[in-house]
């Protein structure tokens, strides 16, 4: 039963993937989560209960095809890569995530991120595959092993134990911030002397339509997929030492580019200085304060699609001396970002980043936006999350 579905599913794959799923018309309520890898992935037996007593809704979690670090899914090309059963699968860390939310009702947002070496032709994780192909059959195996109905193989070879299905995720984004070069590289192609045309939302194009293609290829119809996933700013100058592009260049780029089918388009609004509340209107780049311009560019070139903020935050002083507000502003901020996003019909979802501050300061990369200090201790902003309104 299982290869004649295998086989029918391979012939409706290349179908899916040139047709354009409809918006969704969404609901107006406003679903506030959390996205924490270190905490949800790393410790997940210690941060449940916290998320739970903390009304999380939702949360994100970094679903690795082939990216950094030891949670990739397929480090390894495999033999059949639309049978989410191929050995060189490894989904353990993220059976065990969507078990414990499904255990505190808490929903998972998979954001599907990073290219396996043996897709993009043996490149870093931040090059686009060469193709959709595999792209967009690792999306079907996730989608279908993570539909609700499937069930997983006895990992103890007990054949007379009853094996449950594994919880069902509806909701998923394609890729992470792919107009910055830390996340999709390159930004830009160099076709002459000192001519230069964008590059990334080419790639990105081809990411989005895969992922979508492969997760609606399950039928499954409550599944949702953002693309998008765009950080707040860019510098769209093709030579500088982080060529970026900034958010409404690069979804007007995505647009031409064929980008098509996703029901939400997924944004991360954060502030560009410690001095930026959610109520100032940026010097550059798209926060909350003007959400109405991504809003207005995204319904003249898709519709009316629904809007996610899939990842905002501000960072606290202590212990970021650079980019951190106190820890009393870093609350209020919150309440305020949430009033925002509610007020707006099109905004369905807030994801805050972090739950625990990372330990690295901001100058080697880490980040202290968490409710909770990195040896435990709650900041304000806790009671203030756990405290908005449902």
């Amino acid at each position: 039963m299982m290869r004649r579905r295998l086989v029918l599913v391979a012939a409706l794959l290349a179908a899916v993937a040139a047709c354009t799923v409809p918006a969704a018309s969404g609901s107006r309520s406003l679903q506030v989560g959390l996205f924490d890898d270190a905490s949800i992935l790393g410790d997940p037996g210690k941060n449940f209960p916290i998320l739970k007593q903390l009304r999380t809704q939702v949360i994100r979690v970094s679903l690795s095809w082939g990216g950094q670090g030891g949670l990739s899914v397929a480090r390894r090309k495999p033999a059949k890569p639309i049978d989410p059963a191929d050995p060189a699968y490894r989904w353990g860390a993220y059976d065990e995530v969507v078990k414990r939310a499904a255990e505190n009702k808490i929903k998972v947002m998979f954001a599907i991120v990073g290219s396996p070496a043996w897709a993009n032709g043996g490149k870093r994780w931040n090059q686009a595959p060469k193709t959709g192909t595999a792209l967009r059959a690792f999306a079907y195996a996730a989608a279908t092993r993570y539909s609700g109905t499937y069930e997983p193989e006895d990992a103890d070879g007990d054949t007379d134990a009853e094996v449950l299905p594994l919880p069902a995720v509806r909701l998923w984004l394609a890729w992470n911030e792919p107009n910055d070069p830390v996340f999709l590289t390159p930004q830009y192609h160099k076709v002459g002397k000192g001519r230069y045309v964008i590059q990334s939302p080419r790639d990105y194009a081809r990411i989005c339509n895969a992922v979508v293609a492969g997760v609606h290829a399950t039928l499954l119809r409550s599944e949702k997929v953002g693309c998008g996933v765009t950080s707040p700013r860019g510098n769209d100058k093709p030579v500088s030492t982080r060529a970026s592009i900034s958010p409404l260049n690069f979804l007007r780029a995505m647009k031409r580019a064929g980008a098509r089918g996703f029901e939400a388009y997924a944004h991360h609004p954060y502030y560009g200085n410690p001095s930026e509340s959610p109520m100032k209107p940026p010097s550059s780049g798209i926060t909350l304060a003007n959400i109405g311009r991504l809003t207005k560019e995204v319904t003249r070139l898709y519709g009316p699609k629904r809007i996610w903020i899939t990842e905002y935050g501000y960072q606290t002083r202590p212990p970021d001396p650079f980019f951190g507000v106190s820890w009393a502003l870093q609350a209020r901020y919150l309440s305020q970002a949430y009033a925002i996003a509610r007020r707006n019909p099109r905004i369905d979802m807030m994801i805050w980043f972090l739950l625990r501050d990372e330990p690295r300061l901001r100058g080697k990369d880490g980040w202290q936006s968490g409710l909770i200090t990195k040896s435990g201790k709650k900041k304000p902003a806790f009671t203030t999350f756990r405290r908005l309104p449902h």
